[in-house]
């Protein structure tokens, strides 16, 4: 190993908090790695305006002639960078098979289930319809189907009586920035790959999820 620092790609679509948390472990010293370019589908998204203007890439779907085109031009664009790791945290738009092919093996996602229950969108309303006693977020590598990539790990929180979607989603939030982190930990230490589809920890095929504990650790 070279002993530099992992170079990270993020993509983000909205307001940037888990792309915070990793700006805010690196700072902190607690993730050994350097953002080299934050990418987006939305120009506007307000995560871009967490990193200086050399790291922002961002392109409006509605200038390319079609999915494949903006996957290329966003693909391409990551590759200038060399990054180790390509993180979706908050990314809302499907990436393309090609897309993900390219960078498969080195690419993660946060998802804010408990995977494989709820893939896609609003999954707080799906849960608290559900009767559904515990809640969570999950970060998993990204394959070709929506959020059914390889689990490495979990958080878990109560749904408590009378939760809203926005409360329940607001009571999630720092644990999804500690799980985020706790496996980027994982990941830039060399730790963590994917072979045959499954996730590998330490050479060793996960069984089942890790789970985060009361103090940000990932456990068995």
């Amino acid at each position: 190993m070279s002993g530099k620092p992992d170079r990270l790609a993020v993509l983000v679509s909205g307001r940037g908090s888990n792309l915070q948390a990793l700006l805010d472990a690196i700072a902190g010293q607690r993730l050994d790695a350097g953002i080299v370019g934050v990418f987006s589908n939305q120009p506007a998204a307000d995560a871009l305006e967490r990193v200086a203007p050399p790291l922002r890439w961002s392109l409006d779907a509605k200038q390319c002639s079609g999915r494949a085109e903006f996957d290329q031009r966003m693909a391409d664009a990551i590759a200038e960078r060399r990054p180790d790791w390509i993180v979706c945290a908050g990314y809302m738009r499907i990436l393309g098979d090609d897309f993900v092919r390219r960078f498969a093996g080195r690419m993660l996602n946060i998802h804010p289930s408990l995977l494989p229950k709820y893939p896609g969108l609003h999954t707080h309303v799906h849960a608290i319809e559900a009767g559904d006693t515990e809640h969570g977020a999950s970060v998993h590598f990204v394959n070709e189907h929506l959020d059914a990539g390889a689990l490495i790990a979990q958080a878990v929180i109560p749904i408590i009586p009378g939760d809203t979607p926005d409360a329940l989603a607001a009571r999630l939030l720092p644990r999804e920035h500690r799980l985020l982190t706790a496996v980027m930990r994982l990941a830039v230490a060399g730790r963590l790959a994917e072979r045959n589809g499954k996730a590998e920890i330490d050479g060793h095929c996960l069984l089942q999820p890790l789970r985060l504990d009361c103090d940000g650790s990932l456990m068995p």
